[in-house]
């Protein structure tokens, strides 16, 4: 079954959790006793009516707060399709989480307050599904109930939103608005005849009606090699193949390929899925390929069409989402995981801050504070094979790793 991963991104009150635990109840995946405790809670606390919040805020402190602190992954499935939503803070304190959890999906909720409209946090959150390239983006406008459910307040924040939008750079984003109410079910997974005036479809069947196609970033296909096969079987005695995902685009039998950093060409023999032979690879499909000639390949190399080679080199500059309470600076030196690959790294630059709420640079600064993002130029002690973060979101993207803690302390976007 095809599964969707959404992010989803909101500020304090804005009703994220409720809207999850919505579409949880509404769909029937919330268990027998999930749901008697939320029914005993929310009687415990006085409510007339059910507080979905409580399906989706697993630490104390959320629940005792109201507010969403750590990424949540919660699992859901239709007849169609399968789910995975995770479910993100909004406090400005907490953008490397917002990072961590948009930087898989492949489609994202925006929710905005129907009282408030857009606030500071709303660009925040826009500039990060912009920064990592979220295809498609819902700007579910929520408690619409409280608005009574009016039309031209609904149109009034769809202008400032839209206005906002003009200032992103990624102008591949389809940007869908949705008037709702998590707390009532409107238009979250059927529509509702209290918005008659909204023509579109409910939260649910917009993600239902998604193909995948319009939704994984399309770019040139990559192969980086996972694992080496071979089985030195008396039914596969010269058997060796090479097992891994391809991104990006599609790979062929007949395609001439070049291994990276051999630079040694070959051709597509067979791809393999389990015993099965295809003759084409698409995108995001974990297979084994084999080659025409003996060519040496490893863990970590990676096999590329002929025509279509990325950038080969020990240095490049990327935005940088820092995550650690040490500050990144010049001279530092870091791991940095690119797929299956991990290279030392020395911070050369850090060229300027960038402000998440689209209000401009800083460019007077040589350091990283947690939850800063900056462009920063790095020089690795071996070359690795890359490309652009626009242009490639997977062959774009790494992580950096503490040499000494071995944490995960940043993400990094190639430029």
């Amino acid at each position: 079954m095809e599964v969707l991963k959404i992010a989803t991104a909101g500020s304090v009150d804005d009703g994220k959790s409720t809207l999850i635990g919505r579409m949880l109840y509404d769909t029937k995946s919330l268990t027998s006793d999930k749901l008697e405790a939320i029914e005993k809670t929310s009687k415990q606390k006085g409510y007339d009516y059910l507080d979905f919040s409580l399906a989706t805020d697993g630490l104390v402190a959320e629940r005792e707060q109201g507010i969403t602190i750590d990424v949540a992954h919660i699992y859901f499935s239709t007849a169609k399709k399968s789910y995975i939503i995770a479910d993100t803070p909004g406090h400005v304190e907490y953008t490397r989480n917002m990072v961590t959890g948009a930087s898989t999906s492949q489609a994202a909720i925006i929710l905005i307050d129907a009282r408030k409209g857009v606030i500071e946090q709303t660009n925040r959150h826009f500039f990060i599904n912009n920064l990592l390239r979220i295809k498609d983006v819902v700007v579910a406008i929520n408690k619409m109930d409280l608005v009574d459910y009016s039309e031209e307040k609904y149109n009034a924040i769809k202008a400032d939103f839209e206005a906002l939008m003009a200032k992103r750079d990624y102008q591949d984003q389809k940007i869908t608005f949705i008037p709702v109410s998590a707390l009532k079910g409107d238009n979250v997974v059927n529509l509702s005849e209290k918005t008659p005036w909204y023509k579109g479809q409910s939260l649910l069947e917009h993600f239902e009606a998604l193909d995948r196609k319009d939704i994984f970033n399309a770019g040139t296909p990559r192969f980086p090699v996972q694992y080496v096969i071979r089985p030195k079987t008396d039914e596969h005695h010269d058997f060796r193949g090479f097992a891994g995902k391809v991104y990006g685009g599609e790979l062929s039998v007949g395609d001439e390929v070049v291994a990276l950093p051999s630079q040694t060409r070959s051709k597509i023999k067979d791809i393999y899925f389990h015993d099965k032979k295809y003759k084409t690879a698409s995108r995001r499909s974990s297979v084994t390929i084999t080659l025409d000639d003996e060519i040496n390949l490893s863990r970590g190399d990676m096999l590329v069409k002929a025509n279509d080679l990325p950038t080969v080199d020990k240095q490049f500059t990327a935005t940088i989402s820092w995550m650690d309470s040490l500050p990144l600076a010049a001279g530092n030196k870091y791991i940095v995981q690119h797929g299956v690959n991990k290279v030392l790294a020395k911070v050369e630059q850090v060229h300027h801050k960038i402000a998440p709420d689209y209000s401009g640079i800083d460019s007077e600064t040589d350091a990283l504070g947690m939850n800063d993002i900056a462009q920063v130029s790095f020089r690795l002690n071996k070359p690795i094979f890359f490309d652009q973060f626009k242009n490639h979101r997977t062959n774009g993207s790494f992580i950096l790793i503490d040499t000494k803690s071995n944490s995960t302390v940043g993400a990094g976007f190639i430029q």
